[in-house]
């Protein structure tokens, strides 16, 4: 196991969904510092992590799914407070306890879009990728799926303000070369599908 270069951590905020962190920590020249951390994980969870090397649990589900009737990609317009602004995202949304990934990903399709999940591609997944690693340790499975059904905003929580769309090739294409906001994940998944279209879901 490697050596921890983290000292310790300090709570400066923790809340139902996120904290923040003042993490101290020895740099490669032996020089103390410090680092702000934002997590979802608790100061005890964060503890074990850090200075006992526990493996760290993801905290969500990022879902790259095509609708099979369609033969469309899934994508989602949401209003974001961060920016003040809606943007193109694809669906997400945090592990509850006890949940696998599977089942999280069937209850989050299920909420955000109304859509039922019909099988994962479990060799295009990937069960744990880091988001911004600069700023959080938070992790995500990555998850390939089909789905089916009807899109439905009726499973929304109070605070998901959310649009489900359907988009061919060529839409991915004209969202590509347009001006709307555009996250990281969906813009990189557009750009596979408007190239390879279904084939990456098979």
């Amino acid at each position: 196991m490697k050596n921890s270069r983290i000292k310790k951590i300090n709570s400066l905020v923790e809340t139902n969904f996120v904290g923040l962190y003042d993490v101290e920590y020895t740099n490669k020249l032996n020089q103390d510092k410090n680092w702000i951390v934002a997590s979802r994980k608790d100061k005890k969870e964060l503890d074990e992590i850090y200075l006992n090397n526990k493996e760290d649990n993801i905290d969500a589900v990022v879902i790259s799914a095509f609708h099979k009737e369609s033969k469309k990609l899934v994508i989602i317009k949401q209003f974001r407070v961060p920016i003040n602004n809606y943007i193109y995202e694809l669906p997400a949304g945090l592990v509850d306890g006890g949940e696998n990934i599977e089942e999280t990903v069937s209850r989050e399709l299920k909420e955000e879009t109304g859509l039922n999940l019909l099988e994962i591609n479990e060799e295009s997944s990937n069960n744990k990728i880091y988001l911004s690693p600069g700023m959080t340790d938070e992790s995500v499975a990555f998850v390939y799926c089909t789905c089916e059904g009807n899109i439905s905003n009726e499973f929304l929580e109070d605070d998901e303000d959310i649009e489900t769309i359907l988009i061919s090739q060529e839409e991915a294409r004209k969202i590509l070369k347009g001006s709307e906001k555009i996250d990281v994940k969906a813009f990189l998944m557009l750009q596979i599908f408007a190239s390879l279209g279904e084939k990456i879901f098979i």
